[in-house]
């Protein structure tokens, strides 16, 4: 089994910055595709940004395109997102996941991640 813990959000002024840690304990998951989806109030869960295992590709929401990078220490088994140039509508509870069959192949739906965690909450003021 792999637990997952999200660190990192907070209160932020919107065109600030915050980077979300996701640690992973109980096993390796070098080779998992590491995901961050978020949901705001009123919405559905949604993708956010995704990383292969050993991180040979990512992807991300259009939304966030250009402002999120997802990075993840193999070694450390964290998986980072950086977050800039935020803006209220960014506010949500953050969730890392992970795939653990994703391999190099990086899925966007919630259904094609086994593991969890409890999420962290982001909140951007204007």
């Amino acid at each position: 089994q792999v637990q997952l813990v999200e660190f990192g959000g907070g209160l932020v002024q919107a065109g600030g910055s915050l980077k979300l840690s996701c640690a992973a304990s109980g096993r390796r998951i070098s080779t998992y595709v590491a995901g961050w989806f978020r949901r705001a109030p009123g919405k559905e869960r949604e993708f956010v940004s995704a990383i292969s295992g050993y991180s040979r590709s990512t992807r991300y929401a259009d939304s966030v395109k250009g402002r999120f990078t997802i990075s993840r220490d193999i070694s450390l088994n964290l998986v980072y997102l950086q977050m800039n140039s935020l803006s209220p509508e960014d506010t949500a509870e953050y969730y890392c996941a992970a795939d653990s069959s994703g391999g190099e192949n990086i899925e966007e739906a919630t259904s094609a991640y086994d593991y969890w965690g409890r999420g962290t909450q982001v909140t951007v003021s204007s």
